[in-house]
């Protein structure tokens, strides 16, 4: 039983005597950073989800996932029967609507030109002759009457023909710009059952099946570049004023464990997420993994300043941010300068020599 007493009255001491070791330390020279911390993902640069510009039926793909893609290649079609009849229809009024389709009607209006011409300068020179008769006391005045109103009706019958003639050219002229205009609109909504690539890259991802219903509210497949890769990262909006473009990345990936990746801040986007309030910081690798995919995750420390050679203690033998206690119970003033995660930096008030105990 004695024995026992002295066993566990040693295991005591021994707790008691490695707390107070592990509860002291001294101030030691190192070097520190201040960082913010972010998180996120991986994502292809230029990447984006694509979508159709019109409804219809997924009917073929023409690539496959992880095929590579340039600028206008078709990814995929949608059937849809009545934006092509509508083409169509286009098509046949802009052939109706054509001026050469037309120039019969207008040939017919020059001919009735060309008759009330005639008869217009036919009637002038015999109300012309008809007056001279008049001029000499000879005829009625109900000839020379006649004679003046035939002038007047073929007068206005060759200007009536002449404005018919000049509305029909207009007429025209419209119809065929406006057909134009509607067989444009038409091959434009047909052109969009086919989704084009708007980049170069590759296909990452196709979001449905052949034979399913698209509407321009479904995404139909994940497009980006094969190459080059960006950091999207989260930031809190309690740190984003002290992140600017330009400062050092340490990243960290959940597929490369125990490697750490250097990148640079590129873009700040200016607006924060209302929902978990945040802001979407931007970064590119200075050196890039061998191999990368979208969507991976990552931990990042964003580098606001650092030090080498500095003055360092635990931030939690620090309290009310400006005082430590040595071993003998005294409180030290002191001034800090950068704080990092796990140590601060002591500017003055204590050196190497003293030794201190946790608060």
């Amino acid at each position: 039983m004695r024995h026992w007493v002295y066993l566990l009255f040693f295991i005591f001491v021994l707790l008691i005597s490695c707390r107070k070791k592990h509860d002291t330390v001294f101030p030691s020279r190192e070097n520190i950073s201040e960082s913010v911390f972010a998180s996120g993902f991986v994502r292809a640069k230029d990447q984006y989800r694509a979508f159709a510009n019109t409804s219809g039926i997924l009917k073929e793909w023409y690539l496959q996932e992880g095929d590579e893609v340039y600028p206008g290649d078709v990814i995929l079609e949608i059937s849809n029967e009545s934006a092509r009849l509508n083409r169509a229809s286009a098509q046949l009024a802009r052939v109706f609507a054509d001026q050469r389709e037309n120039k019969a009607r207008l040939r017919d209006l020059e001919i009735n030109i060309e008759l009330a011409k005639t008869k217009y300068e036919n009637d002038s020179l015999l109300l012309g002759r008809q007056r001279k008769l008049w001029d000499q006391g000879i005829g009625k005045a109900i000839d020379l009457e006649q004679r003046h109103l035939n002038f007047e009706n073929a007068r206005t019958a060759y200007h009536s023909a002449k404005l018919r003639y000049e509305d029909l050219k207009r007429e025209i002229a419209f119809n065929e710009k406006n057909a134009g205009l509607n067989l444009a609109i038409s091959k434009s909504l047909e052109s969009d059952l086919f989704l084009k690539s708007k980049v170069k890259g590759k296909v990452y991802a196709l979001l449905v099946e052949k034979g399913e219903i698209v509407t321009p509210q479904t995404p139909l497949a994940v497009i980006g570049s094969a190459e080059e890769f960006i950091l999207e990262m989260q930031v809190d909006e309690y740190d984003i004023t002290k992140v600017s473009a330009g400062q050092r990345i340490l990243v960290t990936l959940d597929s490369y464990r125990g490697e750490v990746f250097e990148a640079v801040v590129t873009k700040i986007n200016p607006i924060m997420d209302e929902r978990n309030k945040s802001f979407t910081v931007e970064g590119e690798f200075v050196k890039m993994p061998e191999i990368l995919y979208p969507n991976l995750n990552f931990e990042a420390n964003i580098i606001l300043q650092s030090k080498e050679n500095a003055l360092t203690i635990p931030r939690s033998y620090l309290f009310r941010e400006r005082f430590v206690l040595d071993t003998k119970g005294d409180t030290l003033p002191v001034a800090i300068g950068i704080k990092g995660y796990q140590k601060v930096e002591i500017l003055s008030g204590i050196n190497e020599q003293n030794q201190l105990k946790k608060p």
